[in-house]
C-alpha cells in the first residue's frame, strides 16, 4: 500500500519536496499525497517538524496514549499498547494536554519512563464540573472538581452567563491551553451552590456525564404507556395470576422486577422466579430502547436513583407491585433435596404477586418466628424457602463457590440529604435467600441457551493472574497466610483460605485483599464461566428494569420462544453482542465509581463534623507516601508520612512502611487516629497519629 510505502520512506525526515521527487509524483497527484500526509499526521502517524519535515512516528520512541493529569501539573501516559509501561511526563512537558486527552510522546528517558508529549492528537473531555469563582471584575474562573485537571478555567465575561461566586457549574472548554496558558471556557449550567448537600450527588452524576434526561420521544412514550396490563397481551402465556406469587424487597424500594413462588413436591422443591417482561414494553431500536442502552443500567446514588427506564415503567407498568396483573418471563424449575435443577421451563406468563414483603420482616421471621401481616398466609411458603435457600447456599459451598461475606457500609441521610449516620449494613437471611435463588436462575438460563448455540450474553468472571495472587501472598505473609498451587488456582482454595481466617481479628483485611486480587466480574458473548461463583454457566436474567444485559438476553429469549430465532435474528444478534457486552460493562464500571465518589463526598462531609475528635482504626492500605486507616464504621482516612516525626520507607516485599528506628507500620496494625482536616469536593478525609502506637510491640508482624 502507498500508505506503508510513505511512512517507510518517512522513517527519516524528509520534505514535500524530497517526497514528490522520491515519489514521482506532478501535477494533480500532488494534491492527493497532500491529503494524504495531512490524513497521517491527523492521525499520529506523522509529524512535522519545526523545519518543515514530515517523520513517521511508528517506531519505539514515539507510542500513543491516554493523558492522565494531576492536580500538581504532572501526569502520566497510558500507552494504547497494554503491554508497555506507563509514561511519566513532567509538568513541563506536558503541551497544554488535559486528562483523557488522546496524546502522542516521545520517550526522553527510556529508564525512567520519563516522556514527553509532541502532540496531542485528540481532546478527551470538553465538559466539566467544578466551582465558580468570581473576580471582584466581571470575570472569573472555575475550579474543576476532578483532580486530575491541575488548571483552573478562565471564563470571561460574556462567557458567566449569571454564576455567582461559590456555585457549582458545568463549564465547556472553548480554547484550550498550551504550557503557558489556562483554558478558557464558558458557563453551561448552574447546579447551586456548592454548600448544598442535594448539589453535590448532582454535581458527582454530571461530572461523570451519567445522562440524566431521556428524549422527549422516550418521555412522550412514557406518559402514553397503559398503566394497567392489556388482556390482550394476557393470550398464549402461562397463567400464574391464582399462584401463591410475592416479592421480597427492601423497605425503601420502589421498582419490583423479581418475584417468586415456592410449593414442596416429591423429592424436592419446585421453583417459580418471575421476572417482569420490560422487553414487551421496550421494543428494539426505540427511542426508549437507545436511552436505555445509553444509561447501560440504573445508577443508585444514595438518596438519588438515575433510573434506565422513566418511572412510568420502571416503578408502574413494569414493577411487579402487589395485587395487579403483570407480564413476566418466568423459570420454573423442580430442584432435589441435593439443589440440583431436575427439571426446568422458561416461558412467557402473566402473575399477580399476592403480597409486597420487605427483608427485614422475612428474615425477623425466619432467625426469631416473628410473624408480620404482610406475609399472613404465606408463613408455609417461607419456610420452603428457608430450606431451599440453605440447601442451595451448601452445594455452591461444596463445589467452591467463594462466599465474600463482606461488611458493607449503610449510610443514612436526612430529609436535606446530609449524613446522619454511618454503619455496617446487616446482610440477613431474607437477603441471602433471594439471592440464592436469583443466582440459580441465571445459571439455569445461561446453561439452557449455551445448549442451544445461539447467541447469547454471558456474565463471566475470569481466573485471576498468576502474579496477583503471587502478590497476594507476598502482602499475607506477615499474617502467616499462603495461597498454594497458584498457576492452576481454583475458586475453593481460596474459599478455603477465607474459612481458615474466619472469625479472626484480621479476617476483613484479608478478605479485602483477596477480592482486590480478583479481576472484575464483566460481559461477554462468549461463555467462559463465573470463577468466584464457581459456576460454569451464568448470565444475568433476573434485572431487567434496572440492567441493559438482562433486557438484551430476554429479547434473544423472547424471540426463541416466539419461534422468531431465525439465521436473520442469530446474525443480527452476533453482529451486536460484542459491542453490547462492552458497552455495559463500561456503564457498569462507571455507575460503581459514581456511586463511591458519593460515598466519599458525603463521608468527607459527615467528618467535617469530626474534627480534631480521636477514633479508633485500622491500617488498611500502604503506599510510599502514607497510609490508609479505616474506622470501625468503614470511614477510610489517609496519613502522609510527612506528618510524623520518622521517615517511613515502603518496603514492597514485606509489604510494611519502615522507620532506621525499627518503628513500621504493617496491614492490621491498630492505631488511634485524630480528625485532622477534610477536602470536601475531593471525598478525602486526612488523619493524623495520636500517641506512641509502636512502643514494645514493634516487632509484632515482622515475621
Amino acid at each position: 500500500m502507498i500508505e506503508d510505502k510513505l511512512l517507510d520512506y518517512l522513517k527519516e525526515p524528509k520534505t514535500e519536496k524530497e517526497i514528490f521527487s522520491h515519489f514521482q509524483v506532478d501535477g494533480p497527484m500532488r494534491k492527493e499525497v497532500r491529503k494524504l500526509l495531512n490524513k497521517l499526521e491527523d492521525q499520529g502517524r506523522l509529524s512535522r517538524t519545526k523545519k518543515d519535515r514530515y517523520q513517521c512516528l511508528e517506531d519505539d520512541h514515539w507510542i500513543k496514549g491516554e493523558f492522565q493529569g494531576n492536580q500538581k501539573g504532572f501526569g502520566f501516559v497510558l500507552p494504547i499498547d497494554q503491554d508497555l509501561e506507563d509514561i511519566y511526563i513532567d509538568r513541563a512537558d506536558t503541551a497544554g494536554a488535559l486528562d483523557q486527552d488522546q496524546v502522542l510522546v516521545k520517550m526522553v528517558d527510556e529508564k525512567s519512563r520519563r516522556g514527553q508529549v509532541v502532540r496531542i492528537l485528540s481532546r478527551g473531555r470538553k465538559k466539566l464540573v467544578g466551582t465558580f469563582d468570581r473576580s471582584k471584575k466581571d470575570f472569573g474562573f472555575v475550579r474543576p472538581d476532578d483532580h486530575h485537571y491541575s488548571r483552573d478555567i478562565y471564563i470571561g465575561k460574556k462567557q458567566v452567563n449569571g454564576a455567582k461566586d461559590g456555585e457549582k457549574v458545568v463549564v465547556e472548554i472553548i480554547s484550550w491551553p498550551d504550557n503557558d496558558r489556562k483554558p478558557e471556557g464558558k458557563i453551561l449550567e448552574i447546579l447551586g451552590h456548592k454548600n448544598d448537600p442535594q448539589v453535590e450527588i448532582l454535581a458527582i452524576a454530571k461530572e461523570m456525564d451519567i445522562p440524566m434526561d431521556f428524549s422527549k420521544k422516550t418521555l412522550k412514550y412514557a406518559r402514553e404507556v397503559q398503566e394497567e396490563v392489556d388482556p390482550r397481551d394476557c393470550q398464549g402465556r402461562l397463567d400464574l395470576r391464582g399462584e401463591k406469587i410475592f416479592t421480597i424487597d427492601g423497605a425503601d424500594s420502589k421498582d419490583f422486577d423479581d418475584a417468586i413462588s415456592i410449593e414442596k413436591i416429591d423429592k424436592g422443591y419446585r421453583l417459580g422466579v418471575h421476572i417482569a417482561d420490560v422487553a414487551h414494553y421496550v421494543k428494539e431500536g426505540r427511542a426508549i430502547d437507545k436511552d436505555a442502552y445509553t444509561r447501560g443500567n440504573s445508577v443508585y446514588l444514595l438518596s438519588k436513583v438515575i433510573p434506565m427506564l422513566p418511572k412510568e415503567l420502571s416503578n408502574g407498568i413494569c414493577s411487579l407491585n402487589p395485587h395487579v396483573d403483570r407480564l413476566c418471563l418466568s423459570v420454573i424449575m423442580d430442584v432435589d433435596l441435593k439443589g440440583r435443577v431436575k427439571k426446568h421451563k422458561i416461558c412467557e406468563s402473566v402473575i399477580q404477586s399476592k403480597a409486597r414483603l420487605v427483608y427485614d420482616d422475612v428474615s425477623d421471621y425466619l432467625d426469631y418466628g416473628k410473624t408480620h401481616p404482610s406475609f399472613a398466609g404465606l408463613e408455609e411458603d417461607l419456610d420452603h424457602a428457608f430450606a431451599l435457600a440453605k440447601i442451595l447456599q451448601e452445594k455452591r459451598h461444596k463445589r467452591g463457590a467463594i462466599n465474600f461475606d463482606m461488611e458493607e457500609r449503610e449510610i443514612k441521610l436526612d430529609e436535606n440529604e446530609r449524613v446522619l449516620s454511618i454503619s455496617i449494613a446487616q446482610r440477613r437471611w431474607a437477603n441471602k435467600l433471594i439471592e440464592e435463588f436469583m443466582i440459580l436462575c441465571n445459571e439455569t438460563v445461561a446453561e439452557h441457551y449455551y445448549w442451544m448455540k445461539v447467541p447469547f450474553l454471558y456474565r463471566i468472571h475470569q481466573e485471576p493472574d498468576k502474579e496477583k495472587l503471587l502478590g497476594l501472598n507476598q502482602i499475607m505473609r506477615p499474617f502467616g497466610y499462603r495461597l498454594n498451587q497458584v498457576e492452576d488456582i481454583q475458586p475453593g482454595k481460596i474459599q478455603d483460605l477465607l474459612e481458615s481466617v474466619q472469625g479472626k481479628i484480621e479476617y476483613p483485611l484479608i478478605e479485602m485483599l483477596v477480592l482486590r486480587s480478583l479481576k472484575k466480574a464483566k460481559y461477554s458473548p462468549i461463555m467462559e464461566g463465573h470463577f468466584g461463583l464457581a459456576s460454569r454457566f451464568y448470565s444475568h436474567f433476573t434485572s431487567p428494569i434496572r440492567r441493559y444485559s438482562d433486557l438484551q438476553i430476554h429479547r434473544i429469549i423472547k424471540d426463541d420462544l416466539h419461534g422468531l430465532l431465525n439465521m436473520d435474528r442469530i446474525n443480527h444478534y452476533e453482529g451486536i453482542l460484542d459491542e453490547v457486552a462492552l458497552h455495559v460493562s463500561a456503564t457498569e464500571k462507571l455507575a460503581v465509581e459514581a456511586e463511591r465518589r458519593v460515598e466519599d463526598v458525603k463521608i468527607a462531609g459527615y467528618m467535617e463534623d469530626h474534627l480534631g475528635e480521636e477514633f479508633d482504626g485500622m491500617v488498611s492500605g500502604i503506599t510510599g507516601n502514607g497510609v490508609f486507616v479505616q474506622l470501625e464504621n468503614t470511614v477510610e482516612g489517609y496519613m502522609g508520612y510527612e506528618s510524623m516525626e520518622d521517615h517511613f520507607t515502603f518496603d514492597e516485599n514485606r509489604y510494611i512502611a519502615l522507620a532506621k528506628n525499627g518503628r513500621k507500620f504493617y496491614l492490621g496494625m491498630k492505631l488511634r487516629i485524630r480528625v485532622e482536616s477534610v477536602e470536601r469536593e475531593k471525598g478525602h478525609v486526612n488523619f493524623s497519629l495520636v500517641g506512641d502506637p509502636f512502643g514494645e510491640k514493634k516487632d509484632q508482624k515482622d515475621k
